[in-house]
């Protein structure tokens, strides 16, 4: 408030207004020099409690910047509803120095043919107070907590923790080390703690082993100093060891899902390699001999003390089937016990609740997002479906492959391996040999991993909404104009 008051005193005069929204982009401030801008606010419902998001009025200078994270100038016909083209607007997020987290958004307009050039600069400054404010009347704990991590983060090379009642701090070196779930784990480490000191090892997701002191901040509520270290030779085995004797007592199955033909029923096998022999139970058999015969022949498998059971593809299972899994997961002594199934997110009822019981899972990601892995897996594949031919993969044709989309993931680059196989005995394939619907051999901008993933998450929201792109940002939580953008940077044009 002191901010505002005297920010508005020195724009007294000008004709100029403010708004002030919180986090969920609702109006909690107004203030008018121009009456004019008062009586066309008023006549658009933006008034206090007005909520200002992209998906409510389009693109604005307040809920735009909570899209964008960063200060926009909006003005004109830039705003997406007519009735508020005949403004000029500036927006600014207030973020919280600590948590980094946007508290709200501060807004400067004016009659179009009023606007200057100077209010993104004046904007940003009065932002800036409000953000030291922020800073200087957070609570006592949290600044304990900082303090405790800025001396102890001097050394850049140490993953550097503070944890708090409602905040995490980490250095560059953390970040790279650790994953969210690792982080949860710390802060439940952290948390039940008694000691002032303590040192645990153990391993982290990605199975690094590390060594965590665990100090705690005084001054701070439930906070907590955190020093990971990487320990390596016989020590990091022992860690490796420990973790994995744990997981087997409680008696955890492991999980490889994935859409059909990403290679789950091979990763199976490899994992089941650790334990032999393996036991596969398809889901298949029990609709051609029926689920009794099924059972039976699962038990009978799960009474041997040792080896390896893999139950390949559980949501195609009846939910009598899936009860009898459930009832042999916390059973001991049994064999190691390999899960694999769909998409984790496409599972439903029982399967879900056993999916649920598995506490190593791995999910495989579609060919397409793999293409680096594209010439290794063809040269593997053409080894395997014509071992005694001197044959190999031309530069061309590898280029080929990797330039398609691949749907049918490693079944079809295994279908499209084995015709090659068939054109010649000897010598290099080349992309002539390839059927006419593989012969591409360049991509128009190739999407990355992460974009592919992207664009396979929007493409299931808009099936799932039936092509209503309104429910399906919702769904998505953003807003529909950033649901636009995304579409078109991804080439997403069927709905």
């Amino acid at each position: 408030m002191p901010v505002l008051e005297e920010l508005e005193e020195n724009l007294r005069g000008s004709n100029y207004c403010t708004l002030l929204v919180d986090r969920d982009c609702r109006v909690v401030r107004r203030w008018f020099d121009d009456p004019r801008l008062e009586c066309g606010f008023d006549a658009l419902n933006v008034t206090l409690g007005a909520c200002l998001l992209e998906e409510n009025i389009g693109t604005n200078a307040l809920g735009t910047v909570m899209v964008t994270r960063q200060g926009i100038s909006i003005s004109g016909h830039e705003h997406f509803a007519k009735s508020l083209q005949g403004f000029s607007c500036y927006g600014h997020p207030i973020r919280h120095p600590l948590t980094k987290r946007i508290e709200g958004v501060l807004d400067i307009t004016a009659i179009v043919d009023q606007a200057s050039p100077l209010l993104p600069p004046l904007i940003s400054r009065a932002v800036h107070d409000i953000e030291q404010r922020l800073l200087d009347g957070s609570r006592t704990s949290e600044k304990s907590l900082l303090l405790a991590f800025q001396g102890a983060a001097g050394l850049r090379r140490r993953a550097i923790l503070a944890i708090g009642e409602d905040i995490v701090l980490s250095n560059h070196a953390a970040n790279d080390l650790l994953s969210p779930g690792d982080i949860a784990l710390l802060r439940a480490l952290a948390e039940e703690s008694p000691r002032e000191e303590q040192t645990v090892e153990l391993t982290l997701e990605a199975g690094v082993a590390v060594s965590i002191e665990i100090s705690r901040v005084g001054g701070a509520c439930r906070g907590a100093l955190l020093r990971v270290d990487r320990v390596s030779g016989d020590r990091a085995r022992a860690v490796l060891h420990r973790s994995q004797t744990k997981l087997k007592e409680v008696g955890a199955p492991r999980m490889v899902t994935g859409v059909p033909g990403t290679g789950r029923s091979t990763r199976a096998r490899e994992l089941a390699a650790e334990h032999p022999p393996l036991k596969v139970m398809r889901p298949a058999a029990a609709l051609l001999e029926g689920g009794a015969e099924w059972a039976c022949e699962f038990e009978e498998a799960m009474r041997r003390p040792k080896g390896t059971v893999c139950v390949d593809g559980i949501d195609l299972l009846s939910s009598e089937l899936l009860d009898l899994v459930v009832d042999w997961v916390d059973r001991d002594p049994r064999p190691d016990l390999i899960l694999t199934a769909g998409p984790i997110a496409g599972l439903t009822g029982r399967a879900a609740a056993l999916a649920g019981m598995a506490m190593i899972r791995e999910e495989l990601v579609p060919l397409a997002t793999r293409r680096k892995d594209i010439p290794g897996l063809a040269a593997a594949m053409l080894s395997e479906v014509a071992p005694n031919r001197a044959l190999h993969l031309a530069p061309s044709l590898i280029q080929a492959l990797a330039a398609q989309s691949w749907p049918g993931n490693l079944w079809e680059l295994k279908a499209v391996i084995s015709y090659l196989a068939q054109q010649r005995s000897v010598g290099a394939l080349t992309v002539r040999d390839l059927p006419e619907q593989y012969r591409s051999t360049s991509l128009d901008h190739p999407l990355t991993a992460l974009d592919q993933a992207e664009r396979d998450v929007i493409v299931t929201a808009l099936k799932a909404a039936d092509g209503n792109k309104v429910r399906a940002a919702e769904e998505l939580g953003i807003s529909r104009t950033t649901l636009y953008a995304r579409m078109r940077t991804l080439r997403i044009t069927t709905y």
